[in-house]
């Protein structure tokens, strides 16, 4: 009889793999996208923080969208 392979959809408690860190994106290198630039600004506004610079890529934008909701006291 063969081995039975594991099925982590019937586990009780699957893992996630719905957040992975922005740094083993695909697509990370890629330039940020115009929601991201207009989130960063406002988060940024809101933070008293500098305006991000340009030319930042999609992991480095959502690294800074992440530190400027946890200063803020957000989600």
């Amino acid at each position: 009889m063969a081995e039975e392979l594991h099925n982590p959809k019937l586990d009780d408690n699957p893992g996630s793999n719905t957040e992975k860190n922005p740094a083993d994106w695909v697509s990370g290198d890629d330039p940020m996208t115009g929601a991201q630039a207009s989130y960063l600004t406002t988060l940024s506004e809101e933070a008293g923080e500098d305006l991000p610079p340009e030319g930042l890529s999609k992991a480095e934008a959502s690294q800074r969208i992440d530190a400027l909701k946890m200063k803020l006291g957000r989600d």
